[in-house]
Parts: structure tokens; sequence; C-alpha cells
């Protein structure tokens, strides 16, 4: 097993910030992005943090992602609009298509804010959190690389087409759901590889289409629950490309595919005031109740307690701070080291290594 380097939340957010400066990137984008990226290490989420510094600044360095974007946002309506981000980096511009879909939510009672033209977005926690600590309630998904097999097919089509919710609640932490429609997404795979771990037999096929524990041979990830995820991972496509007139299905760029040219990648943005629909108080503190009743529940045999979707992030936030973030000693290596990037990731497969 790879063993592992315990970093401050401002050492880890220094060392990603002056990785992806070398790289090109303005200071202001490499402080949001850096920002972002400890924000998900600090969670547990380790598939969306520093694990993905050498990708992003290769991709940089190469031109792929636009180092100083125009951005621009058309409002289409009182609720909606569509932010277009110039191809920069997918962190900065989400959150820059946020703060617009956030003051239209507050103005007209919801906002729909297409986000188009972008380059990978991290974790869709990271968004919904932000706006569920203006009061809202917030929907995020977006596009990713086509590496999933349909229910019934042999090949994949549709990616890992993450979905976030989020919702203020009185007295604590908003609640933040964040999930891929996959058993798992592709970082997950990514981090067992980084850790040299096998993975579960039910995230992934290799290429004859038959279960592995190797992440290292995979070649292809299956949706959860079988047709239920191959549906919610359409509905995530269509709104989130199609709707924008972006490409779609397997026409979806690649991460790995030339890192030179723009992504041109989607998502969406769904926030409602919920102080249009009843007292925004009594919304949080039965939010509230909600979640304690579910800590609350009996557990079943093997669990300590019930938690609410969400909450194992909380936990390991604790923990880390505490502790420190944990970070996999060849990817902090990396990060302390005058190399850009390592010329890994122009790839004719996604799932190559």
């Amino acid at each position: 097993m790879n063993k592992e380097v315990r970093l401050s939340n401002e050492e880890l957010h220094n060392l990603i910030c002056n990785k992806v400066k070398s790289a090109g990137l303005q200071e202001s984008h490499a402080e949001e992005l850096a920002k972002h990226l400890v924000y998900a290490d600090r969670h547990g989420i380790h598939s969306h943090g520093a694990v993905r510094v050498d990708y992003y600044s290769e991709r940089i360095a190469k031109g792929g992602i636009n180092a100083h974007p125009t951005f621009d946002f058309e409002k289409t309506g009182e609720s909606t609009g569509i932010f277009h981000g110039d191809n920069g980096m997918g962190h900065v511009v989400a959150n820059e298509a946020l703060k617009e879909a956030i003051t239209m939510a507050k103005s007209s009672g919801m906002a729909a804010v297409g986000v188009s033209r972008t380059s990978h977005t991290g974790t869709m926690a990271y968004y919904v959190k932000k706006a569920a600590e203006q009061d809202l309630v917030a929907i995020s998904m977006c596009q990713s690389d086509p590496m999933v097999v349909p229910f019934g097919g042999a090949e994949p089509y549709y990616g890992t087409n993450p979905i976030g919710f989020g919702a203020p609640r009185k007295g604590a932490e908003p609640v933040v759901f964040d999930m891929a429609t996959t058993v798992q997404a592709w970082g997950k795979v990514l981090d067992a590889r980084s850790k040299n771990e096998p993975i579960p037999d039910n995230w992934a096929v290799d290429e004859s289409g038959e279960p592995t524990t190797d992440p290292h041979m995979v070649r292809g990830l299956l949706p959860i629950s079988g047709p239920k995820g191959y549906g919610l991972m359409m509905m995530v496509d269509i709104l989130s490309g199609i709707l924008l007139g972006l490409p779609f299905g397997k026409d979806v760029s690649s991460m790995y595919n030339d890192l030179s040219v723009g992504r041109d990648l989607g998502q969406l943005f769904i926030l409602i005031d919920p102080a249009r629909f009843t007292d925004i108080e009594l919304f949080k503190e039965q939010v509230d109740q909600s979640m304690n009743e579910l800590n609350h529940i009996k557990p079943a045999s093997g669990f300590d307690r019930v938690m609410y979707p969400g909450e194992l992030a909380l936990v390991k936030a604790e923990e880390y701070e505490e502790n420190g973030i944990p970070v996999v000693a060849d990817i902090h290596a990396y990060l302390t080291s005058a190399t850009v990037h390592f010329d890994k990731y122009a790839l004719s497969s996604p799932f190559a290594d």
C-alpha cells in the first residue's frame, strides 16, 4: 500500500495553488481551484482532490484549459440563463455561474442556469453547499466522459454523470449529497490505482465485460441499480448536454484525448428559494428534524448508527481537521517537486494507466 502524508488545509492549498500557477493558470483561478480540491480531500472525496492536480496541470500547460478565458452570462428569462465558460478552469467557471444562479434565485424565487463550454468541474457537493449556505435548495448535475456500460450493453455510452443536492438546515451544516450515477465514480478507481488497492467486484468490468477487482483492468463502469442508474445518467446527459446544444452521449469529449483542445462540457444548476413555498425558518428546522430522526433510527446489524446522506463527509472533515488531510506519498512528492506535469494523460483510452 502506498504511504500517506498528513497536511494541513493551508499546506495542501498552497502546494496545489503553486503547482497550477506553474502550469500557467492565473492566480485568482489557481486560488479557487485549490480551495475546491482541498474541500474535496478534506471531506474524504479524495477522487476529486489532489489526485487530479497532475492532470489539470498538463491540460493547462497544453492549452486544453483556457488559462485566461472570457466569461459571459446570457440571461434568457427571469429565472433562466446560460453561463458561457470559454473552456476555462471548470471549477472557476462553475463557481462564477453559481454566483449568477444564486442572485437570480434570490430575486425570482428559483433559477435554472446552464454552464456551457467548461472543463471538468470537480465535486458537485462544493457548489450545492455554497447555495445551501445562502438558504437555497440546490441541485446540480454535469456531463462526463463516456465510460459507463449501459444496462444491457457491452460498450460505454454515457459518463458517470454526477448529481448533487443541498439544503439548508437549522443550527448545523447544510445537508449535502453528491453521487455519481455509477456504482462508483471513475475518480474512485483512480484513487484505488494510486494506492495500489483492489476495488469491489460490482464497480466495473474488464474488456470482456466481466466484473473485475483490479483497478488497472477497468474498461467500463457500471450504473447504480442497473436500469435505474442508467435512466438517471440519461437524464443528466439531456439536461446538461442536449439542453445547452452541446455534444452528448458517446460524443462527449474524453478527459484524456488531446489535452490541447477545450472539452466543451455542460453543467446545470437548479436553485429554489424555500421562502417562496414555506416559512424559511420552519423549513430549516424540519430539515434538521428529519436528519436527527434518521440518526435515531435503529441501526442494522454491523452498523453503529444510521447516517443521513452526506454525513460521512462531515465526519471525515472533523477527523482530518484534527489529524491532517491524508495525501498519498507519490502525490505529495509530485506536489513538492519542480515538475509541472508528467506528460502521461494524452491517452488513446480513458481507461489507460
